[in-house]
């Protein structure tokens, strides 16, 4: 179960969250990351940021 107080999410937890595979997860948090990136933002190879992914998805909250 993903812990609703952590800030970064995996590919793991993006894998638990949204039913996708592990490249899937990892294609997503490489884009999320590149425009995060380009923005001007810290980026952590491999994790991003939960709130940004909810934006991505356009949602509140799962």
């Amino acid at each position: 179960m993903i812990d609703s107080e952590k800030y970064l999410l995996s590919a793991s937890d993006i894998v638990t969250m949204l039913g996708v595979k592990k490249p899937t997860a990892y294609k997503i948090i490489r884009d999320g990351n590149a425009q995060l990136a380009k923005a001007g933002k810290l980026t952590i190879r491999g994790k991003i940021n939960k709130h940004y992914l909810l934006k991505m998805l356009d949602v509140s909250e799962v």
